[in-house]
């Protein structure tokens, strides 16, 4: 379940840092949830729910390769 202060990182695998970013907002039933960067705070945006993954594992055990996947319970 999406939670405020959720801190997640992206599933981008060309390598490079990921980006991280942290869950401000989301409420059950939005399709979108309202983010931060997870290091400075700034840079407010909204991404689709379907977006941010439990698990950085698809359902077929490959390595998700879009996406947010949870980095902090």
């Amino acid at each position: 379940m999406i939670e405020p202060g959720q801190v997640c990182r992206s599933c981008d695998p060309r390598g490079g840092p990921p980006i991280r970013i942290r869950i401000e907002s989301w409420r059950p039933g939005d399709a979108r949830a309202h983010v931060v960067d997870a290091a400075t705070g700034k840079r407010f945006r909204q991404i689709l729910v379907k977006f941010l993954h439990d698990s950085p594992i698809t359902k077929t055990g490959q390595p998700r390769r879009t996406g947010y996947t949870l980095e902090t319970p």
